[in-house]
């Protein structure tokens, strides 16, 4: 157990050093486009009382959603394929994709302006009063999506599939909730979005129905994320682990949360071990109206071509070199080895030692890093090791998930298999495992003098800040809190 632990932690050297926060614009390319900017990808064994036998994917887009972002707030790409990857044989091809596509309606509501002779005007927000969960009136604006299950590639443009559907109602489109503009405009927030969880029907899929809900949530991830970027302008990097304030404590995100039955995903028994990624992808070719109107300020057309790809944080926010950044969103796992000198010297380990030196920090001197470049590629022995090659998230589903107040944030280190790196659950504190990784951990003290230290960036995260039912991820902080002018 003890050397399983070790080289566990090195999952977090898989990315190179996935250390600072997750892949909030992470490249140039994505920085023009933030409504396809995947920010974090989840996959875990769900910790639910009596749904212990499905697994929760939870793709987030839309980085650095201010809660009072509006009048327009924060809608998906409408000309957007936004993917869930699932590979489950001994390649780093999907054989499974869940692809969302997103639709907003204009309902165009309008008032009267003028005493005598009034004229109706179209209002400029979207929304013309209150509403919540007992209806939507006065919502002007109003979102959908559907989720199509393609088996095998879903890289050609002539992939398809099959929708899931609603069990209830047997619709294939779903609704989504509008934007946590104020406690003003949705009074309870809460119970408006508790109406568009949906339990679906899964094309395939006889084991049991899945579980869906697409909408605005808080922001999971905590990381001290602007301290971090100045160069680690951290007071104390071996200190206290909830010292200091995470920097997206009051941001929001738009999330895409799919529970799907284990045995849906799974090759079969004898194939416990599943691996997952995100991507989005955009028409070839934008072409911008000379008279646009909602809905249609330009034309899109031509192949999907992928503009963005997260599986484990800060693959390419940290660890992937500047003038490789865009390429790796464009890239598939199966093409991993051109980026292999970013595993083989990674080079976070060095900076913290120039940064820390006077405190005693030294990086391992190990190179190449062949024993990361294993974890990297291929899992780890006797843990989530799948025999494909490629960098995606692996998560053993024959490890019993664990209840939330019995989960160690530190996961698999912390002695709780269930957790990063063995998938990642929300409360999994991601950049304390990885910093303590990136420093060697798992090698010889002669080779890694700071193997041992406790670093942090001092942004607490743990099971606590989550709820233990389905979605997972909390009410999305509102854009005024009170319910008074």
């Amino acid at each position: 157990m003890k050397k399983i632990l070790i080289m566990v932690l090195t999952l977090g050297l898989m990315t190179g050093a996935n250390v600072m926060a997750s892949s909030h614009r992470e490249a140039p390319s994505i920085l023009k486009r933030p409504q396809v900017d995947g920010t974090d990808f989840y996959m875990f064994r769900s910790y639910e009382q009596s749904r212990q036998d499905y697994v929760t994917i939870i793709a987030d887009y839309n980085p650095l959603q201010d809660p009072y972002g509006g009048p327009n707030y924060f809608p998906l790409d409408t000309n957007a394929a936004y993917d869930i990857h699932i590979n489950n044989d001994k390649n780093p091809r999907e054989d499974l994709t869940f692809r969302f596509r997103f639709k907003q309606e204009l309902k165009g509501i309008s008032i009267p302006v003028g005493d005598q002779d009034p004229v109706s005007v179209a209002i400029p927000l979207v929304n013309a009063g209150s509403f919540g969960a007992e209806g939507e009136d006065a919502l002007n604006v109003i979102r959908s999506y559907t989720v199509e299950l393609i088996k095998g590639s879903s890289l050609n443009e002539d992939s398809k599939g099959k929708k899931l559907k609603d069990t209830k109602t047997g619709a294939k489109e779903f609704r989504m909730p509008f934007d946590n503009i104020g406690n003003k405009s949705i009074p309870d927030y809460d119970a408006y979005a508790q109406q568009f969880i949906y339990d679906v029907e899964i094309p395939g899929c006889s084991e049991a129905p899945g579980r869906l809900f697409v909408g605005q949530r808080k922001e999971p991830f905590a990381v001290n994320l602007g301290e971090t970027f100045d160069l680690v302008n951290i007071t104390n990097p071996l200190g206290a682990v909830d010292a200091e304030r995470s920097s997206t404590e009051d941001k929001n995100i738009t999330s895409l949360i799919l529970e799907v039955p284990t045995k849906c995903l799974v090759k079969n028994e004898n194939n416990p071990v599943i691996a997952g990624w995100t991507t989005a992808k955009l028409p070839k070719v934008s072409l911008l109206r000379k008279f646009p109107s909602y809905n249609d300020s330009d034309k899109q057309e031509g192949d999907l071509v992928q503009v963005s790809r997260l599986a484990n944080p800060l693959v390419n926010e940290v660890a992937i070199g500047l003038p490789d950044k865009d390429l790796f969103n464009a890239s598939q796992p199966k093409d991993d080895a051109q980026f292999l000198k970013y595993v083989t010297n990674p080079t976070l380990p060095e900076l913290l030692e120039i940064l820390f030196f006077d405190a005693g920090v030294r990086a391992p001197n190990l190179f190449p890093r062949n024993d990361l470049v294993q974890v990297f590629l291929t899992g780890v022995p006797g843990l989530n090791e799948d025999g494909s090659v490629g960098e995606m998230m692996r998560l053993n589903t024959s490890i019993a998930p664990v209840a939330k107040d019995q989960q160690n944030n530190l996961g698999v280190i912390g002695g709780d298999l269930a957790g990063y790196p063995n998938g990642r659950r929300p409360g999994d504190d991601t950049v304390d495992i990885s910093l303590r990784a990136v420093m060697g951990v798992l090698l010889p003290a002669d080779v890694a003098p700071s193997k041992d230290l406790p670093f942090t960036d001092g942004a607490l995260q743990n099971a606590d800040q989550f709820d233990d039912v389905f979605p997972y991820l909390r009410t999305p902080i509102a854009g005024s809190p009170n319910d008074t002018p």
